[in-house]
């Protein structure tokens, strides 16, 4: 990492660390650093844009304040020319995706997950170019799984694993 870093022009370097002052602006922490650091360096030199990705779990019809923080960081990176995909939770949202929740979430019909990702770009349009955003659903590639897919997948992670996660521990508890 630090050989490409070593490597940069001047004016570069400058591009590198204005980048990263901004997106560093009113943040606790970048885990790692070194890695985002990297991964501009290599944007600058390539001159092509990092990927951000942000997935989104469409169980309500209204953003949170929560989401307004996240959505000014991605605008910072799309100002910087930078591509934003958003990966909307469709497939998870019918099921009731337990990730984060101490009980599974309402099981949602395909309108109502639709009608909440709509209100979604709708309210993120105003601080995000929707224009400028890639929109991938999770079911594209989640619906395809047969059952012996889910269980290959299921066979690489242990219980123990799965215990590190708090929201699986709390619900066995």
């Amino acid at each position: 990492m630090n050989d490409m870093l070593a490597r940069l022009t001047d004016g570069q370097l400058a591009e590198v660390k204005r980048q990263l002052e901004i997106y560093a602006h009113g943040v606790a922490d970048i885990i790692p650093t070194e890695e985002l650091e990297w991964k501009i360096a290599k944007s600058v030199v390539e001159n092509r844009p990092m990927r951000i990705k942000l997935g989104l779990d469409p169980s309500a019809p209204d953003v949170r304040v929560g989401h307004t923080v996240v959505l000014k960081k991605l605008k910072q990176f799309q100002e910087n020319g930078h591509l934003i995909q958003l990966i909307i939770g469709d497939f998870t949202g019918k099921i009731g995706d337990p990730t984060g929740k101490s009980t599974a979430r309402t099981q949602l019909t395909d309108e109502e997950v639709q009608h909440n990702a709509r209100t979604y770009f709708e309210q993120f349009g105003k601080i995000i170019d929707m224009d400028r955003v890639e929109l991938h659903y999770n079911s594209k590639w989640l619906s395809a799984l047969q059952f012996e897919d889910v269980l290959r997948l299921a066979g690489k992670i242990t219980v123990a694993r799965l215990m590190e996660r708090d929201d699986f521990e709390e619900r066995i508890a």
